[in-house]
């Protein structure tokens, strides 16, 4: 019998330097949080509803990350945080709840709705990956989540991952007993990092050997050298029983399994202490991760991330359509050095802005004066300072070229056009879109009017799929009471599972004596915004969600003659007539496009001041404030709902809450 030598201290953050930073959600007994400390990182934010946990998350970490407790960052309820709240961090670790795909659950993966729905409770950390960024995630699942539903719950968690947020993607299944601990738990590790692009190649760290066995850990002869998986408690088994889990056979006696053996074949310190009962110290254990495999796949990553920062976004060649259109739109303004005022319909009013400077905070450069066709640019590796012809590097050829490989691509892909464009202008490739931003292009403009400098333009392309005014998000979600339903029908109503289930299941709710109550806006942020542009602008989107919903009537303007038609919305909001509604839409577009994110707080002013459009035929057309009445009516007239993935952003189930009935309806805005 060999003696356990406990490697982990509980001495968490004894760096002089921080070497990166994580948040930790889900994050039960902080077992992440643990291992991510050790490899010298700093929790920057954490999240665990469960109060017995928090109990003992803050007992054990208040003394070694007090910022987390003293400054409102260790959050219970993660639907109650904005991402944009977030500060931010390197890597998103994760061990999201487990229950909808395991073995010992009902297996209802991304359709359970029971307790916060938290099968659907992936969406939210793929909306905080969207807004923050992250270096790299760390997610851990059960074994089963890879095969649940034929492998489709696993295909869509990769498909968002890496072909909607641009994420590389590794997983593996990993036992607590590969990297040292004496126990079996089979777990799903996923790893991805943002911007990878050269190397391609993370790899699981090999195989170790135990550190200790099971004899160890009961100080005595064990029949078992590798524990069974230490679960989530509840009753005990015979040791005979094939499904037992917590007896064991030490020196010829059974003995069960308890909080201390399992916190040792967990990998938790001896100087872990549980402020809570015995049974649930076992229950945590059992939902936490194994220390020494999140670890050692932890040091992996760390190492793998690093190399990539150093490497640099320099080197990316492959960009998505939307960052080839940014790059397009740049290096058009740069020939053309104007840009053509736009009428409701898209087209050229006579007016212009001459553009005088031009940069974007996507590029690497500084303001580029355009005073004439010539620009002077630095060689970096020379060091010398050169003055191009603009003309002699981009020109009708080269654009026509570039316009044609953006439209002809997927996913992501290279523009070889573009090399010897950005060599010869001396900037280095884009760093990649920021979703928080409004403006993607700044400009010096010069009109007949007025000269303004350092002003900013959106860029809405239709050089691919129509581009969208306001994605959906929990942001965009709306509430609504139902009342007077039998409840006896909410099981049956919520398996409608035909391709209008979001209709059928709201005219099923109407058909068994339902009726639709607004509430608000699910996010008060949200419902804040609103409420800036008209205080009945909240209820307003109900009455179009409700109509959209039922009727499947799309485009904005067909939506309001609707209302107006077949509603009481006039009467009911006080509102004089269809105009009035309209304009109160208008300012609302306008909001969306040129001010506020519905995840933030907004504080009415706009920022950006004007929106370029990339025309399909690759002609650049612009809306400026300076005619707020075109852009308004732009807007108005090319807008339409669509109907996004309800289970990603969960929507559209009869929700029952003690004595009450909701149902919330999601809005996404496209042109």
């Amino acid at each position: 019998m060999t003696k356990r030598i406990s490697e982990n201290s509980f001495n968490l953050i004894n760096h002089k330097n921080i070497n990166f930073t994580f948040i930790d959600l889900f994050a039960g007994i902080g077992g992440f949080h643990q291992a991510f400390s050790e490899l010298g990182g700093e929790c920057v934010f954490a999240s665990e509803i469960d109060t017995n946990a928090r109990k003992t998350y803050e007992h054990n970490f208040k003394k070694h990350s007090p910022h987390l407790f003293e400054n409102g960052l260790f959050n219970k309820d993660i639907k109650t945080i904005m991402p944009e709240e977030i500060p931010d961090f390197d890597i998103l670790c994760a061990g999201f709840p487990c229950q909808p795909f395991s073995q010992a659950g009902k297996k209802y993966g991304f359709d359970d709705n029971h307790k916060s729905e938290r099968g659907n409770l992936f969406f939210d950390i793929a909306e905080i990956i969207k807004a923050k960024r992250p270096k790299a995630f760390f997610l851990e699942n059960v074994r089963g989540l890879v095969k649940h539903d034929n492998g489709s719950t696993f295909k869509t968690i990769q498909h968002i991952l890496t072909e909607e947020l641009g994420y590389s993607f590794y997983h593996q299944i990993v036992k607590a007993s590969d990297y040292g601990l004496p126990q079996l738990r089979p777990r799903t590790f996923m790893i991805g990092f943002k911007g990878e692009e050269i190397l391609k190649g993370f790899n699981f760290p090999s195989k170790i050997p135990l550190k200790f066995n099971m004899s160890d850990v009961w100080g005595g002869e064990c029949s078992r050298e590798i524990g069974f998986t230490v679960r989530v408690g509840g009753r005990g088994s015979n040791i005979n029983d094939r499904r037992n889990w917590d007896a064991y056979l030490v020196d010829g006696k059974v003995k069960k399994l308890s909080f201390k053996e399992a916190q040792k074949i967990q990998g938790f310190p001896d100087d872990y202490h549980f402020p809570v009962c015995a049974t649930q110290a076992m229950k945590q254990l059992g939902n936490s991760v194994a220390i020494d495999a999140v670890k050692a796949v932890g040091s992996n990553l760390i190492s793998y991330m690093n190399n990539l920062n150093k490497i640099g976004r320099s080197m990316k060649k492959t960009k998505n359509r939307g960052e080839w259109t940014e790059l397009f739109t740049f290096i058009k303004i740069l020939l053309e050095q104007k840009l053509l005022l736009s009428d409701k319909d898209l087209k050229p009013t006579g007016d212009y802005f001459k553009i005088n400077k031009i940069t974007t905070e996507n590029l690497d450069l500084e303001f580029i004066p355009l005073s004439s066709m010539k620009l002077k640019s630095i060689n970096p590796i020379k060091n010398e300072e050169n003055e191009i012809d603009i003309s002699e590097v981009i020109n009708k050829t080269s654009i026509s070229n570039i316009l044609s490989q953006i439209k002809d691509g997927s996913g992501t892909f290279e523009v070889e056009d573009f090399e010897i464009i950005q060599t010869t202008l001396g900037f280095s490739a884009i760093k990649g879109g920021n979703s928080s931003q409004k403006a993607d292009i700044i400009l010096d403009i010069e009109h007949s009017t007025f000269v303004k400098e350092n002003e900013g333009f959106g860029i809405k392309s239709y050089l691919g799929s129509k581009p969208t005014l306001l994605n959906a998000s929990g942001n965009t979600n709306f509430m609504f009471e139902i009342e007077n339903l039998d409840n006896s029908k909410i099981s049956e109503i919520n398996k409608i599972s035909t391709k209008t289930k979001l209709r059928d299941r709201i005219e099923e709710v109407i058909k068994n004596g339902g009726t639709f109550t607004y509430l608000k806006a699910e996010k008060d942020t949200m419902n804040y915004n609103l409420k800036m542009i008209d205080s009945a602008l909240p209820e307003i989107i109900g009455y179009l969600l409700l109509s959209f919903y039922r009727s499947r009537i799309s485009k904005l303007t067909d939506i309001v003659d609707y209302l107006c038609d077949k509603t009481t919305i006039l009467t009911d909001l006080d509102i004089d007539d269809k105009a009035m509604l309209s304009d109160k839409l208008k300012k609302f577009l306008v909001a969306i496009l040129l001010g506020f994110f519905a995840g933030k707080k907004w504080d009415g002013s706009y920022e950006s001041n004007g929106t370029i459009v990339v025309k399909e035929n690759g002609d650049l057309i612009t809306f400026h404030i300076i005619d707020i009445d075109s852009l308004k009516n732009y807007l108005f007239e090319n807008i339409k709902l669509d109907t996004p993935s309800s289970s990603r952003h969960k929507f559209g189930t009869v929700i029952q809450d003690k004595t009450k009935n909701y149902f919330k309806l999601n809005l996404q805005l496209r042109f």
